[in-house]
């Protein structure tokens, strides 16, 4: 993908907006990216709008007194209709432009809270102030993604987890949990800002049940933070680099913020992109691969409805789900023998014990065991919600959308956004 164009959200850390002046700076600062993604003529209109309602700047004074309540929330629900229209407008080129996705959550929130109507009066454009360099606070780092949120919400960001292991086996981001054929190459994630596909193929000649043999992964173009970067591991061939011989996102400012690591060679990786929020895991056990992830809700709901096709979404088709009860069986390993095996390491009788079950006698090999074990080891350090841990056969989720994650308590996920090349 290209470069998504990222610019300035009009939020700032104390829940008041920043300054005219500096946003009209970034304007200039910004010319490559404003001419694709005009979010930040959005933001800076909109902030223009309420500074009269600021009341000389404190934060307060844009909340009107409440839900509904005041002269300053009449004017700001003006404000946020012309908002919100100024964003439809440029919605086709910012789609890959995490400040768009965070000023358009943020309208709808700070709507809910006003009370605000969608059918109203709009404010008119006002007129661009004087541009006074060095205005304003230092904003923080646009490649630390947590740090950013944290400073922004004062409050951790949400997180949701998806994994691929054994048979494959997906556990989708709202806790599906599928035992899946998908032969051949299937993507697990296809979003703005990233990219992996999954190729799968027989456990042995004329079986059912398949294993990962392959993992793509594209950490897309963004910004000052990273160029593109490509992760293709194979079963025998797990590198700790990326594609072209790098362990960094490039020599961009916020390089440093994708990163490889990997504490047992040739086993097991873990990339991690600070810049989105986002952790993977990728092993090798048994002749297969499986993949976890760990990733920012922003991020994973930047989709368009033509990248439908996602395992970690929507879980496998269901014309390639398997059920996990196993009808036949290589080798000479019994059910009996497969569950003793399984409940070594995974004493509780939930979906990845019966997933490690599965595997131990679709296959018939005992080593089979270690990808339920890993898998469910990433799945503790990854979710979020420790009581989502252990899935059991009547556990049901919610097929995932871009609309059906829900919106941070104050969006705006990037203060400041610089969109220097």
């Amino acid at each position: 993908m290209g470069d998504p164009g990222q610019c300035p959200s009009p939020w700032s850390p104390h829940g008041s907006p920043p300054t005219l002046s500096i946003l009209t700076l970034l304007l200039l600062l910004c010319g490559h990216a404003y001419s694709q993604c005009k979010i930040l003529r959005c933001n800076a209109e909109y902030v223009s709008s309420t500074l009269s309602l600021r009341g000389g700047g404190s934060p307060g004074a844009l909340r009107g007194g409440g839900r509904g309540g005041g002269v300053g929330s009449s004017g700001l629900c003006r404000a946020l209709r012309s908002y919100a229209l100024c964003t439809r407008r440029t919605a086709r080129t910012c789609r890959g432009d995490l400040a768009f996705h965070s000023a358009v959550h943020g309208i709808e929130d700070l709507m809910i809270q006003h009370n605000c109507s969608r059918q109203g009066p709009t404010a008119p454009p006002p007129p661009r102030g004087p541009v006074f360099p060095g205005a304003g606070p230092i904003p923080p780092d646009p490649c630390d993604y947590e740090g950013r949120f944290s400073r922004l919400h004062r409050q951790p960001p949400g997180f949701l987890h998806c994994a691929s292991f054994g048979d494959p086996h997906v556990r989708t981001f709202h806790h599906h949990f599928h035992t899946c054929r998908v032969q051949g190459a299937w993507p697990l994630l296809d979003n703005d800002f990233l990219f992996v596909q999954a190729t799968s193929s027989p456990v042995a000649l004329g079986a059912n049940a398949t294993t990962t043999r392959k993992l793509t992964i594209i950490f897309k173009n963004m910004q000052e933070c990273i160029d593109q970067k490509v992760y293709q591991a194979e079963v025998d061939n797990l590198p700790a680099a990326f594609e072209d011989g790098s362990i960094n996102g490039g020599d961009r400012p916020g390089g440093s913020s994708l990163s490889i690591q990997t504490a047992n060679p040739g086993s097991h990786v873990e990339i991690r992109a600070a810049y989105i929020g986002t952790t993977i895991i990728i092993r090798q056990t048994a002749g297969q691969l499986s993949f976890s992830i760990r990733v920012a809700e922003d991020v994973a709901r930047a989709f368009s409805a033509e990248q439908d096709l996602q395992l970690c979404v929507g879980g496998c088709p269901p014309s390639q789900r398997l059920s996990r009860s196993v009808r036949s069986r290589r080798g000479t390993i019994t059910i009996d023998t497969a569950r003793q095996l399984c409940k070594e390491g995974l004493p509780v009788e939930d979906a990845y014990f019966h997933s490690c079950v599965f595997d131990v006698l679709i296959s018939g090999d005992p080593n089979f065991t270690v990808a339920a074990q890993a898998a469910l080891e990433d799945a503790r350090a990854f979710l979020p919600d420790l009581e989502k841990l252990h899935l059991f056969p009547s556990d049901a989720g919610v097929p995932l959308s871009p609309a059906t994650f829900p919106a941070p308590l104050l969006s705006g996920l990037f203060v400041l956004w610089l969109c220097i090349q």
